[in-house]
């Protein structure tokens, strides 16, 4: 299945990282975020990539134009650097489109932009770039396919970090407490989507206001519920999390990992 990433955004900036970088270029350990979660489609068997580029589309597009697999990979190197031996099992080869979808588009926009890449698939995939996880790819995909919807996302628990001030209306507290997920549930920018959703997308909408309201009325849209390692990178301390995790070696969303274990299914009720 066709893979469609949004990497074009001005995005929010992370502190610590000059503006020439855009967020999908932000490097975890060696690599950008953008290629772990690209790596994550590919172990997963889908190849085929559409990127809506903007923002400092020249960076992305001269990481792939230059990539070179062994300065990441254990290799043997001879004859003063003019022989290269990789070692291992080498990289899955990957099929990318680089589309310059502008830097004021939406995400909606962006969809919209690439719409002549997808609207022969059955089924294709989307994500925003800027998080991981360890979803069951292939059961999310099964049971949309075996629904009728045209529209599915990932839904997570947001990592809530604070406490509630609970206030009385005079302006007395009466204490703190901390943040109940129990009921919370937030898109975790995972989606799957079949051709039909262009039509509810108008231009210059924002891609999960008026479109998925349309799909909620017209009950096209499903929530893949999940409660496994999911985190996307808004912050610093998100990005030295995930940082942290690749120094460890500790990557559940590589399949390849040794020890990750097969991932987590949905909860029951998605």
């Amino acid at each position: 299945m066709k893979v469609i990433l949004f990497c074009g955004g001005l995005g929010t900036r992370i502190r610590e990282y000059p503006e020439s970088i855009p967020k999908p270029m932000i490097p975890i350990g060696h690599q950008p975020i953008l290629w772990h979660l690209m790596n994550y489609y590919s172990q997963r068997g889908h190849n085929e990539f559409i990127l809506c580029t903007g923002y400092k589309a020249n960076v992305i597009k001269d990481f792939f134009l230059n990539y070179r697999p062994q300065a990441y990979a254990d290799c043997i190197v001879s004859g003063f650097g003019t022989k290269i031996e990789l070692l291992g099992k080498p990289e899955q080869d990957w099929r990318i489109a680089l589309i310059d979808t502008g830097i004021w588009r939406n995400i909606g926009e962006r969809l919209l932009a690439v719409r002549e890449h997808v609207c022969n698939e059955e089924i294709f995939l989307a994500n925003y770039s800027d998080g991981l996880s360890d979803v069951d790819l292939d059961d999310m995909i099964e049971r949309f396919r075996n629904s009728d919807k045209l529209a599915c996302f990932l839904a997570v628990r947001p990592h809530l970090s604070f406490h509630f001030a609970d206030i009385q209306p005079n302006g007395s507290m009466r204490g703190f407490r901390t943040a109940d997920r129990s009921d919370l549930w937030i898109n975790g920018g995972f989606f799957l989507f079949r051709p039909g959703i262009f039509d509810f997308i108008r231009p210059g909408e924002e891609l999960v206001q008026e479109p998925f309201t349309r799909l909620i009325e017209a009950d096209a849209l499903m929530a893949y519920k999940y409660e496994g390692f999911w985190r996307a990178m808004d912050t610093l301390k998100d990005r030295q999390i995930l940082e942290d995790m690749v120094e460890q070696g500790a990557m559940p969303w590589r399949l390849t990992d040794a020890g990750s274990g097969h991932p987590a299914r949905a909860v029951a009720g998605s």
